[in-house]
């Protein structure tokens, strides 16, 4: 017996993925810490995402916490780290749903190509939760938003 699609890490890392690379045109990064955005050695990038997915809770209802680093360079007062910081609340946000909730699509992702995508429900961001404002050794500054996801698994 296989696991079900809808309690796949696999498949949670792909949908959040896809997610926030179609919907952020910035510099985005998965697994990376926050020292390493000189992004393959480009020291011009002043501000950068970093998504990091948590320890998931597999049950009928999943949670899926993700840390999302906003961080930024060259920007003495943080002003473009709270632009950066607006600009990722807004995309986990949706002011047209009544409850406010964003939902994010949850896939089955298949290696083959990006038209074998398979719809399997959605997240729900329950809970954006956002730290103060920090610094690294390198001066970067850095905000991290503490994102809950839920949705449907059959375990």
């Amino acid at each position: 017996m296989s696991l079900d699609p809808t309690a796949r890490r696999a498949n949670f890392k792909d949908s959040i993925k896809r997610f926030f690379c179609s919907g952020y045109t910035g510099e985005l990064t998965f697994d990376k810490s926050l020292s390493s955005p000189d992004l393959l050695n480009d020291k011009s990038v002043d501000r950068w995402v970093n998504i990091d997915l948590g320890e998931i809770d597999r049950g009928y209802m999943s949670t899926v916490p993700l840390e999302v680093y906003c961080a930024s360079r060259k920007d003495p007062e943080g002003f473009k780290l709270a632009q950066l910081t607006d600009t990722m609340v807004d995309l986990l946000s949706d002011t047209t749903m009544t409850d406010g909730m964003k939902r994010i699509p949850f896939y089955r992702s298949v290696p083959s190509g990006p038209d074998d995508w398979v719809l399997l429900g959605s997240f729900v961001v329950q809970d954006i939760t956002e730290s103060k404002e920090l610094r690294a050794p390198d001066n970067t500054k850095y905000i991290i938003l503490f994102v809950t996801l839920k949705t449907a698994s059959k375990i």
